[in-house]
């Protein structure tokens, strides 16, 4: 999952250039990074409050995007990212082998993860495990639209030929999920990109509005519905299931306790856990850091 925002943001605490790395390295600071879209947001929050629960001082670090907080966790500069799994093994295998490397990611998660895990190591990286929440990647017009041209699948979009602008991140472009895929898996006519996020208030409703026509949005997002929109089906599976997991920097974040500590948050973490934490933060207006935590004391993963 990926987005775009207005650029690296610390929330409290020494700022991205002076991180010098989290406890492995001499401090007792675990900066959590998050991209900008909201299930990040709040998993990241939930990550934060469940390492402080284990006695680590911990903030939550934003950037934009992948592009930019990828290469900080390599640093050091950010010490732990809840990610998902086939869309960072693939990030990572472009990024060794070039855009046009054979795909390493699947539906097998097990067989995913194993990919993910020879990408990472050399770079410092350490995968914990998959748990069972997933989300991936989706695209959705208005209902109006669909039944306009009678859309159910993305195949049917590219059959029908419309010239379609699409709401997404601005890192879209290149990304194979994204508008090459769309583009050579099923035919369809993008003729613009509208740099508004992913899944954001903004993009679903320049789409909802008319201005685009096809939004990128999530399979957990919980406020399609209150913007009008329909996801289209990715019958040909150009996403493959992204599991939720943790990746640490080996050596600020790579100890025995952050392992267990987020461990167990992930085997607990479900995907309707996801759409519903989405649903308090874009429907009922909540704050990330109230969500995650709620969620974490209802979940008994912290000591109230």
């Amino acid at each position: 999952m990926i987005t775009l925002a207005a650029g690296p943001a610390a929330c409290g605490g020494k700022s991205l250039e002076e991180k010098g790395g989290g406890k492995g390295q001499g401090t007792d600071e675990i900066v959590i990074g998050s991209a900008g879209f909201t299930e990040s947001k709040v998993l990241a929050e939930i990550y934060s409050q469940v390492l402080a629960d284990a006695g680590y001082r911990t903030r939550v670090q934003t950037l934009a995007n992948r592009e930019l907080y990828e290469p900080a966790l390599e640093k050091g500069q950010i010490d732990v990212v809840p990610e998902y799994a086939s869309t960072l093994a693939e990030f990572l295998n472009a990024k060794k082998n070039g855009a046009k490397a054979k795909p390493v990611a699947s539906s097998d998660i097990d067989k995913t993860v194993t990919a993910l895990k020879k990408l990472a190591g050399p770079r410092g990286l350490k995968v914990l495990a998959a748990g069972g929440a997933t989300d991936q990647n989706a695209f959705a017009v208005t209902k109006e639209f669909a039944a306009e041209h009678t859309l159910k699948t993305l195949s049917d979009l590219g059959t029908s030929k419309q010239k379609i602008k699409l709401a997404s991140g601005e890192e879209c472009e290149t990304r194979m999920f994204c508008k090459p895929g769309l583009e050579e898996t099923y035919g369809i006519d993008i003729t613009a990109l509208d740099p508004k996020g992913v899944g954001t208030p903004q993009a679903k409703q320049a789409v909802k509005d008319g201005t685009d026509q096809l939004v990128l949005a999530t399979t957990t997002d919980a406020t399609l519905d209150h913007f009008g929109l329909v996801l289209l089906q990715d019958h040909k599976k150009l996403q493959n299931a992204d599991n939720v997991l943790p990746v640490v920097n080996a050596e600020s974040a790579g100890d025995k306790e952050i392992e267990t500590a987020l461990g167990k948050l992930t085997r607990t973490l479900t995907t309707e856990d996801l759409i519903n934490l989405n649903r308090k933060v874009d429907a009922e207006r909540l704050k990330p850091a109230d969500v995650a935590r709620t969620y974490v004391e209802s979940k008994g993963l912290v000591k109230k």
